[in-house]
């Protein structure tokens, strides 16, 4: 297999496209998140350039030009109120590398106070981790394992006195932080009114914080399908709330889990409170780090959908299997200063 160079240096039409629907900004407007410095395009017809010529820290990759320019024309067609974003958050909203140093996901950085049960939880990790990837093992069989892993995690994380004030210390001491330009892309879709959904296997209160953090604000326009913790009044944790979201059923069939972010006082806005409103919106920008991710839109009738994938890890090996997968693959790299978010998406 080999690529063949479209473009260098440019703005990328196909997201130019996108956010030029009915009423979006012009050009000029464009979040950083979408300005690439080139883009490859994959074809057995050329065979000039070889995978060991790529350079991974300036690279997407984009399997049939002619099947993405057709859904790019349907949803500027349908602009933006039919419009809405599904995207995994560990290493997909969140770099990849930061600082030089492998990230933390959202579930990896929750220190309990308490280190007996951090190394319980850990342990878990060890054994349960190498199975969820495991090709040997049927899916059914792989679910149960998984629901056993987040229950037995869960169930540590109450057992071990987890409090909102660990969580809030574990965020603000973590190696956690947002892709260049993902926090103009909230912006943007907010003012337009297309609603954010975040799917993740991790702890939707961890996220929340997150946010708050690092973002210091919230976007009435975004709610999390994640797991939901249960505090008491002295913050301390005793339970979870509703149905267990792990890594194999993260999908739109869980979009009763999802809350809408809490503004500053607590309270929540209602802007994007109707299940059913999101559901008719039949164009989807799905972005997630793994091709399990393009499960996020089962359960969703959808017309159109332009799926994203972050390729962070075993470049080459897992390059032909990203590529077939999804319509574009970015290609990060740990780059100049371990920046992987301003490596591939270079202004």
């Amino acid at each position: 297999m080999s690529y063949r160079l479209l473009s260098s240096n440019i703005i990328n039409t196909e997201w130019s496209a996108i956010l030029k629907l009915q009423n979006f900004p012009n050009s000029n407007h464009i979040p950083n998140f979408f300005l690439l410095n080139r883009v490859w395009c994959c074809s057995n017809n050329y065979n000039n350039l070889e995978m060991e010529d790529l350079d991974p820290t300036k690279l997407i990759v984009i399997n049939d030009q002619r099947s993405l320019d057709r859904k790019i024309s349907a949803i500027r067609n349908d602009g933006p109120s039919k419009l809405q974003v599904i995207a995994d958050f560990d290493a997909t909203l969140t770099r990849y590398w930061v600082n030089g140093l492998r990230g933390q996901s959202s579930h990896g950085l929750l220190k309990q106070g308490n280190p007996e049960y951090d190394a319980k939880r850990q342990a878990l990790f060890e054994y349960y981790h190498p199975l969820e990837f495991s090709p040997a093992i049927p899916l059914e069989e792989k679910t149960k394992l998984m629901e056993e892993w987040w229950g037995k995690t869960h169930g540590l994380l109450i057992e071990g006195g987890l409090t909102y004030d660990a969580i809030k210390s574990s965020v603000a001491n973590s190696n956690i932080a947002f892709r260049d330009g993902v926090v103009e892309l909230f912006e943007l879709l907010e003012e337009k009114d297309v609603p954010v959904l975040i799917f993740s296997a991790g702890l939707a209160d961890i996220i929340e914080e997150v946010l708050r953090q690092k973002v210091h604000r919230y976007f009435k326009n975004i709610k999390i399908v994640s797991n939901q913790m249960v505090f008491d009044d002295s913050g301390r944790l005793v339970s979870f709330k509703g149905k267990l979201i792990h890594s194999l059923n993260k999908n739109e069939h869980a979009l009763d889990m999802a809350t809408p972010l809490h503004d500053q006082t607590g309270g929540i806005d209602s802007a994007v409170a109707d299940n059913a409103s999101v559901k008719q919106r039949t164009n989807v920008l799905l972005l997630g780090d793994h091709t399990g991710d393009l499960g996020m839109s089962d359960g969703l009738n959808y017309e159109n959908r332009i799926s994203v994938g972050f390729l962070n890890d075993n470049i080459e090996k897992n390059l032909e299997s990203y590529r077939k997968a999804f319509d574009i693959v970015y290609l990060t790299h740990v780059g100049s200063g371990g920046s992987c978010s301003r490596a591939v998406f270079k202004v």
